[in-house]
């Protein structure tokens, strides 16, 4: 099978360098650029498709969300019942009494899997497709976020197309260059006085600047400096082009508004940092960006900020309990939210984290009292997640753990299926793609897996 390269050899035109953001991936021939165009052309219908994922940092219960086992024995299955949903023969745990409502509308994964035993690996596996065993903070390899940044790249955008509320841990470009890292905002939507740090405050003076600095730049035709010198460059022209369109465009503020959403609806999605981060993700996506992830951490989860709810850092069942609410609301009202406003089609939502649970309970002091409670570990032999919209059918439940929600058992989904179902609904045939790594080795973007179905 053929497949395209984006190497590090030749060089092409200024304005078709620019045209395609090839950042860190550097240039293509003319018959890699003809087979481009067609790709672009054939994988990118005039309403491009959008992602949200909701990160669940640490890594959440399958148990004790969308996997209960109430068959199990005592040292499994914990102390909360499943519940049914609108969907016949559909359980959840009674954790989540607001997702048993729209369960007809989203779809329940029982049966990712995969070998990232901790969060860093996790994460990475999972958002890359590799299989990652080294525990390191950054990946060697782009997660697919950054890579759909790069393959859908338009500097004629006036508002930015890979922004992470909250961005998700672990992941990043890797050799891709920096140009595809996300457009990060850290700031709590909840509060009052939310702003996007130096948006709309750039003055006439500045902006005059920033053009002219841009305008200098497009005069090259050709760049003919070595090749470190080359991607230097380029992540910068690209970084003075997104800091002209974030700074001074009225959409990119007026998406970011989250004050302009009636406050009726605010409520509905919740009046904490979850549900308004859930609300500003839909806001975002409505207003045109195609990559979207946001994290659900913080003071909300407990104590330590995260789902990882080891015993000694939470006692897991009472900590679930008292974060679910935020979580249950704010997950169903985006979910109904997309549903309402006819994005349903366009717009994904993937809920996960890095891995799920230990199903057998563990016992240890926490790390503050010295009381002996129960945990949960870590556990990337079965994961649940959901998904809504994105033309998936919904009210269905794809695979199934054994009865103590240790192993799958029907179904299995590897990383490379679960990141082949996200490419395939933005229009992406990973196949025949691959990029140049920091050695000059070509890399596939992903080898393996099929669509789910």
């Amino acid at each position: 099978m053929t497949r395209l390269r984006f190497t590090n050899s030749d060089f092409v035109n200024r304005r078709e360098f620019l045209r395609f953001g090839l950042a860190g991936g550097a240039t293509l021939s003319l018959a890699d650029l003809n087979r481009l165009r067609a790709e672009h052309a054939k994988t990118n219908p005039t309403e491009k498709t959008a992602i949200i994922l909701v990160w669940l940092i640490g890594g959440a219960s399958h148990l004790e969300t969308y996997d209960p086992k109430p068959e199990a024995p005592s040292e499994y299955r914990g102390p909360f019942l499943p519940i049914d949903t609108n969907v016949p023969g559909l359980q959840i745990c009674e954790l989540l009494p607001l997702h048993a409502k729209i369960a007809d509308k989203f779809t329940v994964v029982r049966s990712v899997a995969h070998s990232g035993g901790n969060h860093q690996q996790g994460a990475q596996q999972l958002l890359t497709g590799h299989n990652i065993q080294i525990l390191k903070n950054k990946p060697d390899h782009p997660d697919i976020f950054s890579i759909a940044h790069k393959l859908r790249y338009d500097l004629s955008r006036d508002i930015p197309n890979y922004i992470g509320l909250q961005p998700t841990p672990y992941i990043g470009s890797a050799y891709l260059g920096p140009s595809y890292e996300p457009f990060a905002v850290y700031n709590n939507p909840n509060e009052d006085n939310f702003t996007v740090p130096n948006l709309g405050t750039v003055t006439a003076e500045a902006e005059g600047r920033l053009s002219s600095r841009v305008s200098l730049r497009k005069r090259f035709d050709r760049l003919q400096q070595k090749l470190d010198q080359v991607q230097e460059m380029h992540a910068l022209n690209n970084f003075e082009q997104q800091a002209m369109n974030v700074l001074t465009s009225a959409k990119t503020r007026e998406a970011f508004d989250i004050n302009r959403e009636p406050e009726t609806l605010r409520e509905r999605y919740g009046r904490n940092q979850w549900g308004q981060q859930l609300l500003l993700a839909r806001r975002l996506a409505e207003a045109g960006v195609e990559l979207i992830t946001t994290t659900l951490n913080g003071s909300l989860c407990g104590r330590i900020h995260n789902w990882d709810d080891h015993a000694v850092n939470h006692h897991c069942f009472d900590v679930m309990k008292n974060r679910t609410p935020y979580y249950d609301q704010a997950v169903t009202a985006l979910i109904e939210d997309l549903y309402e406003r006819g994005l349903d089609k366009r717009v994904m939502v993937i809920v996960t984290g890095e891995f799920g649970r230990t199903p057998k309970i563990s016992y240890a002091n926490d790390s503050a009292s010295g009381v002996m409670q129960p945990g949960r570990d870590h556990w990337p032999n079965a994961t649940s997640l959901i998904m809504a919209g994105g033309g998936i059918t919904p009210g269905q439940v794809i695979g199934a753990t054994d009865p103590r929600g240790e192993e799958v058992v029907e179904r299995r989904i590897s990383r490379e299926d679960f990141l082949m179902t996200l490419y395939h609904h933005l229009g992406i045939d990973p196949r025949p793609i691959s990029f140049t790594d920091f050695s000059g080795r070509p890399v596939p973007i992903l080898q393996d897996g099929q669509v789910v179905t």
